[in-house]
């Protein structure tokens, strides 16, 4: 049997299939445990503040966007909150998810609405690999 090697500092290639670097719990048939990076970390989102600073120009647009997009219009703040969980649900957006449900909850959505609402987002993912199955077949 192989000696397991080390992928770029997030453990062993036996322990996870390449390219994999999420956090995992321990793996008992791990030879050697480590300590692995969290790639979706709340925390990191302080980062933004760096991200700032290094495109000034774009960065202050895209806040101006956000906020200018999320403000009440046609639609209310607790309707737009939704809209983006499940736009969020449907990229798999850790932060995004995060972030979009809990301004939901404080503009007033329920656990009923949050549901909803993910379901909406699943059949449209559903939808999206039904219709696109049309181009698998020939008339």
């Amino acid at each position: 049997m192989a000696t397991p090697q080390r992928t770029a500092g997030v453990g062993h290639a036996s322990c996870r299939p390449a390219g994999i670097h999420l956090p995992s719990p321990r793996n008992p048939h791990c030879p050697a445990q480590h300590e692995e990076p969290r790639m979706y970390d709340m925390k990191n989102l302080s980062r933004l503040k760096k991200l700032d600073g290094m495109a000034p120009d774009a960065m202050k647009a895209f806040w101006a966007f956000d906020k200018a997009a999320f403000a009440a219009g046609a639609l209310d703040a607790r309707q737009k909150q939704l809209i983006a969980v499940a736009v969020a649900l449907t990229t798999q957006c850790p932060y995004c998810i995060e972030i979009h449900a809990k301004a939901a909850r404080d503009a007033g959505a329920d656990d009923a609405q949050l549901a909803e609402t993910a379901v909406i987002a699943a059949a449209i993912r559903a939808g999206g690999a039904i219709t696109h199955a049309t181009h698998l077949l020939h008339d």
